[in-house]
């Protein structure tokens, strides 16, 4: 085995948990290698909120500091490629890559995050993140006081009115299609002054990202300036599943307090493994992974 392609630890995924992850380890001495390839989920967002002392910071300027932070930590290294493979060894676990390297590592921290799947909706893509978005917390306060949809149905639409209603009372259910509530739902949206929109939506007017109007498919159109969406997701790599990570009924990695996977010597920590997406969760995790992993390598030679 090559001695520099040997590591203590590979991170497989350089955004904010991975970074977390790596700097606990660089401050334990230990020899990491973070693969990343420079293309965070969170890219088109413009500013990241709710993270204490980089509240408003567009997300690549929080990652750009926080690289230069770790970079700092002469034992930790940056490989700018794509995790292919992970193939578990007696002790060991070998790494391939895009572009063709092999690695071996001790331990295992996938921080890859997971895909959003976009919704079929002219031009939905284009303002995720920005005006239609996910998450209160992340960006409420800036969509706060504006008329406001929110494209879900049934359940998965109840349970988010009470978070957003808090910011807006004027909100309106846009449900995609054929709506899926009972009466005693609809009773209680009306209750709350919550319109409900029974159509299918094909497209979202916009200007650079900022929701303009909806249209939908009988021609009828409603103007919002934000939207709230609920959409379905997938890991970002096999890597956890061929490795035998054993997943959540919602598709998240399975962890435990720790931050550790099924698979000993794996951990997985940020959106990957936690329905809970914020910076501030994601770097918490990644710190978790890091100490922890620093504790078991410390563990297997103080025996």
């Amino acid at each position: 085995m090559k001695e520099d392609n040997f590591f203590e630890v590979v991170i497989i995924g350089g955004s904010y948990s991975g970074l977390s992850a790596a700097m606990a380890l660089g401050r334990s001495l230990r020899k990491v290698l973070v693969i990343d390839n420079n293309k965070p989920c969170n890219r088109q967002t413009p500013h990241s909120q709710n993270f204490l002392t980089q509240d408003g910071k567009t997300p690549k300027e929080i990652a750009t500091i926080a690289k230069e932070q770790v970079q700092k930590y002469n034992s930790v290294s940056f490989l700018n490629d794509f995790a292919v493979s992970v193939k578990k060894g007696t002790n060991t676990f070998e790494v391939k890559t895009e572009l063709g390297k092999t690695l071996v590592a001790k331990k295992i921290i996938i921080a890859t995050g997971i895909k959003d799947i976009m919704p079929n909706i002219k031009g939905f893509s284009n303002c995720w993140g920005i005006s239609v978005i996910h998450c209160p917390y992340c960006h409420g306060y800036e969509h706060k006081a504006v008329k406001t949809a929110i494209i879900a149905n049934g359940n998965e639409a109840l349970d988010r009115i009470p978070l957003i209603k808090n910011l807006t009372n004027n909100l309106t259910m846009l449900t995609n299609g054929e709506m899926n509530f009972n009466q005693g739902q609809l009773k209680k949206l009306k209750e709350y002054n919550i319109a409900v929109t029974e159509k299918e939506i094909v497209e979202i007017e916009h200007k650079k990202g900022h929701v303009e109007k909806v249209i939908f498919k009988d021609g009828t159109q409603q103007d919002f300036s934000a939207m709230y969406a609920v959409i379905p997701f997938e890991q970002h790599t096999l890597i956890p599943v061929d490795l035998g990570c054993e997943l959540t009924e919602q598709g998240h990695i399975t962890v435990n307090s720790l931050q550790q996977t099924t698979v000993d010597g794996v951990f997985a920590c940020g959106d990957n493994s936690t329905p809970i997406r914020s910076v501030a969760y994601s770097v918490a995790t990644g710190n978790i992974a890091g100490a922890m992993i620093n504790k078991e390598l410390s563990d297997e030679v103080f025996k």
